[in-house]
């Protein structure tokens, strides 16, 4: 499945223990999701992808219609994603496994999503957290000034003048890395601010370790820094470097921000079965 142009491979273990994990030679120790996710996200050996979702069971207690875990390509499990959970909401309300408005378990809590209208989905992330503002980054007498918040996942945003110039993979790399988001390290986007209500945006994700064609929770985190900033104001649209459009509307009250919604366009690629994994 694609979200805006955020590419997932969607395997549905609702019944469990789905018969290709025995055949997994992983390994002592290793999770067979991981390695799973690793094999098949590589795009030239593989089916290829920004990550893998997997929809289980609900945990019980947890008051919600089904859980969603997600792997990137590296194998390490990512605690959310925006456009994944998107999707996923999507292939569960056309599986009849759910109705249109519906409650996820994630790693960053139980989210509420609603199927708009055939393709177009929206979710409620998990208030966002842990902000830094400002941040500011030099390297090699390139400036960076931005801010920090997790919206489900940590994102590093900077604001530029020149997205098609911007070294999205060198400094992007640099930033995932540095010490000041250490140990897990950070997804960084850098942000070209249009109008009140309009940006675009390049990511670099961690995890894919390179910029895919969007970024849900990184949207998400760009609108918001910005309008901390006072550069915008709800809603959003938020260009993505595949070309397609995500709304991000949200509530701010006084210098806090609540009711985070992230909505847009969701497909269904292809179904299939993939062999020797």
């Amino acid at each position: 499945m694609a979200g805006t142009g955020n590419d997932f491979i969607l395997i549905d273990n609702s019944r469990g223990n789905p018969l290709w994990l025995p055949s997994i030679r992983a390994g002592t120790g290793a999770r067979p999701y991981a390695i799973l996710a690793q094999r098949l996200c590589h795009r030239q050996n593989g089916i290829g992808a920004d990550g893998v979702l997997f929809l289980e069971k609900a945990r019980p207690g947890t008051k919600a219609d089904f859980r969603m875990r997600i792997f990137n390509p590296d194998g390490s499990e990512a605690e959310m994603c925006g456009n994944g959970i998107r999707c996923i909401a999507d292939y569960a309300f056309q599986q009849r496994m759910v109705p249109r408005r519906m409650n996820i378990e994630t790693m960053a809590g139980v989210l509420a999503a609603e199927v708009k209208k055939k393709g177009w989905v929206r979710v409620m992330l998990s208030p966002p957290k842990g902000w830094k503002l400002p941040i500011r980054f030099q390297k090699e007498g390139i400036v960076l000034e931005g801010g920090f918040v997790n919206t489900g996942v940590p994102h590093a945003v900077f604001f530029v003048n020149d997205l098609e110039r911007t070294d999205v993979a060198g400094l992007g790399s640099w930033i995932r890395y540095h010490r000041e988001f250490a140990p897990r390290g950070t997804n960084v986007n850098f942000v070209h601010c249009g109008n009140r209500h309009k940006i675009a945006i390049r990511t670099y994700e961690r995890g894919v370790e390179g910029e895919t064609l969007a970024c849900g929770t990184g949207a998400t985190a760009a609108a918001l820094v910005a309008a901390q900033r006072g550069k915008v104001t709800s809603p959003v649209e938020v260009s993505t470097r595949g070309g397609e459009i995500l709304l991000v509307d949200f509530v701010r009250e006084k210098n806090r921000i609540t009711k985070v919604w992230l909505e847009g366009a969701v497909k269904t690629v292809f179904k299939g079965e993939i062999e020797n994994v």
